[in-house]
């Protein structure tokens, strides 16, 4: 008797069989893993360029025809195979262990930020839930914290950047802007903020590390990608910023403006979660008490009043 051999069901036929909308899930999510496998090896692959042989300790052998580490010496450091890391930078390897991924940060010289950021790349570390079409509308009780700062600076944002809502003193400080809300375009779009914001440079490139670290948490936001894409081809600043694959929160930062109606300011900000709502942050800049900055801020403020009184 002959035996028909027997068909062995791969994940192929699986799918095959499956209902439409299974294999559309599937689907997905094969091009969610190929695109992060994408910017993860991009993102080892810019950061290995920054590096030289001495940075880590290692002899320099001669002429390099490429600035940077070699992929081999990545590979010695994090203790995994040449031919292991080569296939992480070109995307066909989008499975990495976080042990592997650690090794990595640890033989890149990662900082906290961008350590976190490779692990979000490589599918590993959980992502906050982001409402990524999310509305406009902020807690209510957010807003009375916010209004609560009456001699700071005071404003919320989402993970686009994008202001939600301002207290009376951020309303006061960004009115030189055509837009305050839409502030990543503003800020690139707009001449009136390289006015505004006195060392414009430091504020994109703040700007846009910030913006990357967001689109490692927000990887299927449209709205986002829209925005990334738009600059990407518009700005060349923004361009030139974004390839640099560098990843940094707001955290707390000095600002210094030159407003068209006071003069120089210049504020310290810090960035606060907002608990809740993942995609919410919380700006308060303030002015050291009793100096000039917070006299500016103060008439500002009174300007402002003014204005609105009329």
């Amino acid at each position: 008797m002959v035996r028909t051999p027997t068909r062995r069901k791969d994940a192929s036929s699986w799918v095959h069989h499956t209902q439409p909308g299974v294999r559309s899930l599937l689907s997905r999510r094969r091009r969610i893993r190929q695109v992060s496998g994408y910017e993860l090896g991009e993102f080892l692959r810019v950061r290995r360029s920054r590096l030289t042989p001495a940075d880590v300790g290692l002899p320099s052998a001669g002429a390099r025809r490429v600035a940077g580490l070699r992929r081999e010496e990545v590979a010695v450091l994090a203790g995994v195979s040449a031919d292991y890391y080569a296939r992480l930078e070109q995307g066909r390897e989008t499975n990495p262990s976080g042990q592997v991924v650690d090794a990595l940060a640890r033989a890149l010289q990662l900082e906290p930020d961008a350590h976190r950021h490779a692990h979000r790349l490589a599918g590993l570390a959980p992502r906050p839930a982001i409402a990524e079409q999310s509305g406009d509308s902020v807690d209510r009780d957010l807003l009375q914290l916010m209004d609560a700062f009456p001699t700071a600076v005071a404003y919320i944002v989402n993970h686009r950047l994008e202001v939600l809502a301002a207290n009376a003193l951020a309303d006061a400080l960004l009115s030189p802007l055509a837009d305050r809300r839409d502030m990543v375009r503003s800020l690139f779009y707009d001449p009136a903020a390289r006015s505004l914001f006195a060392d414009w440079p430091t504020v994109a490139r703040d700007t846009v590390h910030a913006l990357r670290l967001a689109a490692g948490r927000a990887q299927r936001d449209p709205l986002l990608a829209a925005l990334i894409g738009e600059l990407a081809v518009k700005s060349p600043e923004f361009a030139a910023l974004w390839q640099e694959h560098e990843v940094e929160s707001l955290g707390r930062k000095s600002k210094v403006f030159n407003h068209p109606d006071v003069g120089r300011i210049v504020l310290t900000y810090q960035a606060l979660d907002v608990q809740g709502s993942p995609d919410r942050q919380l700006l308060v800049g303030t002015a050291e008490r009793g100096s000039a900055d917070a006299d500016s801020l103060a008439l500002l403020a009174s300007l402002h009043a003014a204005d609105h009184a009329r």
